[in-house]
């Protein structure tokens, strides 16, 4: 079990091949969800994630503030289908909130959430701040969190 945080550069070809495959395969084949799953955003991107057995069980994608968003952003989070139930949203959520506050020195950060999971989210002191929209079929509703 290993932990990595990368930018796209240090992205060994193998590692971008596996990532992309678990973004495809829980994003677009899971949720039956045609859409543009590479978007330009991943060359400025932190990538952190979390390999078991040389596969991708835990992923998420850190944005910094100005770029997508006017907040750093959490985003692409995934845990894929065998290492689901095992906390590892949670502590990849946890990780990336530190990454961005100590080394970033940001004290917001946004995420698009899936509503379904808004429970989930909010244990980790995300706050909703918007109504729920459709994207791409999908409820979501856009949530920060806040250094306290």
């Amino acid at each position: 079990m290993n932990w990595h945080l990368k930018s796209f550069e240090e992205l060994t070809n193998d590692q971008l091949y596996k990532i992309m495959k678990a973004r495809v395969d829980v994003f677009v084949v899971e949720q039956s969800c045609p859409y543009p799953e590479l978007d330009d955003y991943d060359q400025i991107a932190m990538h952190y994630f979390l390999e078991i057995d040389q596969n991708i069980a835990a992923y998420v994608r850190l944005m910094p503030a100005n770029s997508r968003y006017e907040l750093a952003s959490i985003g692409r989070v995934i845990v894929t289908k065998p290492y689901r139930h095992n906390g590892y949203a949670r502590d990849i959520m946890e990780k990336a909130k530190a990454y961005i506050v100590q080394e970033w020195q940001e004290t917001q950060i946004k995420i698009q959430a899936q509503q379904y999971l808004q429970n989930f989210y909010e244990s980790l002191g995300f706050e909703q701040i918007s109504d729920m929209y459709l994207e791409d079929n999908i409820p979501h509703i856009d949530m920060v969190w806040q250094l306290k």
